[in-house]
């Protein structure tokens, strides 16, 4: 019998939740039905296990990301653009910390094709567009924006940067300002 309430997108969203406050890492079926103060097996009939609500958290908040990315550039472009697309990652990041670790999750090829990936794939070429890239210097920009992204944001999270001047909002707004220069200039291949 299916408890009255629970549905997978609740779940989902319970466990996106959770991650936040506890870290993906610690999101299981377990902690999620003590949240819904009911049996795990309650909740087998909307996920097969911890690896299938961590998929959904993971497509949750690729989602998410995707939107408040669209969103951002909108009307965008060059640095502008650039520049608005970093800060929906850093700014998510330090709003959903479970999330963000979540859109990390490793996707079978099938959930991953049906994820919002691609929309941040495309995204992120449509910045490129503005600085005149060709392939496959394109896939090369695009692999090095998100290394940098997601680096720093990291090493921010973990309290790197917490430990000296100048602040990271400084460090953050000259790398990207590095990274605007380096994308006019990029190096002949």
């Amino acid at each position: 019998m299916v408890r009255a309430g629970l549905t997978t997108e609740r779940l989902v969203r319970a466990g996106a939740e959770l991650a936040d406050e506890v870290g993906f890492d610690q999101v299981t079926l377990s902690a999620l039905a003590r949240r819904f103060d009911v049996k795990v097996a309650s909740l087998y009939s909307h996920l097969k296990n911890s690896q299938d609500l961590r998929t959904g958290i993971a497509l949750l908040a690729l989602e998410e990301l995707a939107d408040r990315a669209a969103d951002a550039l909108a009307g965008r472009a060059g640095r502008d653009a650039l520049v608005a697309f970093a800060d929906v990652y850093r700014d998510y990041a330090q709003e959903h910390p479970g999330r963000y670790a979540a859109t990390r999750h490793p996707l079978d090829p099938e959930a991953a094709a049906a994820s919002a990936g691609g929309r941040h794939a495309q995204m992120t070429r449509a910045i490129l567009r503005g600085y005149d890239l060709p392939e496959p210097d394109q896939t090369h920009a695009v692999r090095l924006l998100g290394s940098v992204f997601h680096g720093y944001v990291s090493l921010e999270a973990a309290g790197g940067f917490s430990h000296s001047s100048p602040d990271s909002q400084e460090s953050w707004s000259r790398i990207l300002d590095a990274l605007d220069s380096l994308l006019r200039d990029w190096p002949a291949g």
